[in-house]
């Protein structure tokens, strides 16, 4: 896997247990919560978290910095990997096989809406060509309101392929998505 670094003192490397704290803090916080609704007991962040940090499953958990600082956590995985999980999007969608998919938080308020979020897309978009040269396409499903999540995308570069009736991550939340896609650029494998 790429631990990638830019020249735009974007960094990462995959989650380790020693980063659950600061992951449960993350999931607490008001912009986080809205959109992940996760449980955030130490017990349920090492649940959900745990098996990737140690390999156990294929998705990567990344934790990713800006100059050393984390700000971020990308979650990366393939759609065949998960294939019971993406199957309602692919009865709605047209995925290209094969596929992988991102989602994403920024951890702190403070480095919400500053643009941090299409640099963190594209950097781990651009690295995910190397790391899975297998990959056609990313394929994204984000909820429709979340609206600096899809913004985020567009900066990035990606597109809106189609509109899906998914199950929400948050209850609160109707079915209503949109699913965003890029292909693999020419000459990238």
């Amino acid at each position: 896997m790429n631990t990638g670094e830019l020249s735009t003192g974007i960094t990462w490397r995959r989650v380790v247990e020693a980063d659950f704290p600061l992951l449960k803090r993350w999931l607490e916080r008001p912009h986080v919560a809205r959109w992940w609704n996760h449980e955030t007991t130490p017990e349920a962040v090492a649940r959900d978290f745990g098996p990737a940090a140690r390999g156990e499953e294929p998705s990567q958990d990344l934790l990713v910095f800006l100059d050393g600082e984390p700000v971020a956590l990308v979650q990366r995985c393939r759609f065949a990997d998960y294939a019971h999980d993406f199957a309602e999007l692919a009865d709605q969608v047209d995925v290209p096989r094969p596929a992988a998919t991102i989602d994403y938080l920024i951890g702190e308020p403070g480095h919400a809406g500053q643009g941090l979020g299409p640099r963190v897309i594209a950097a781990i978009v651009d690295a995910t060509w190397t790391d899975y040269p297998e990959v056609a396409a990313i394929v994204v499903p984000v909820h429709a309101g979340n609206r600096r999540s899809w913004r985020a995308l567009e900066k990035a570069g990606f597109r809106r392929l189609a509109e899906a009736s998914l199950e929400p991550d948050n209850p609160i939340d109707d079915r209503a998505h949109v699913v965003y896609g890029m292909d693999r650029p020419e000459g990238r494998g």
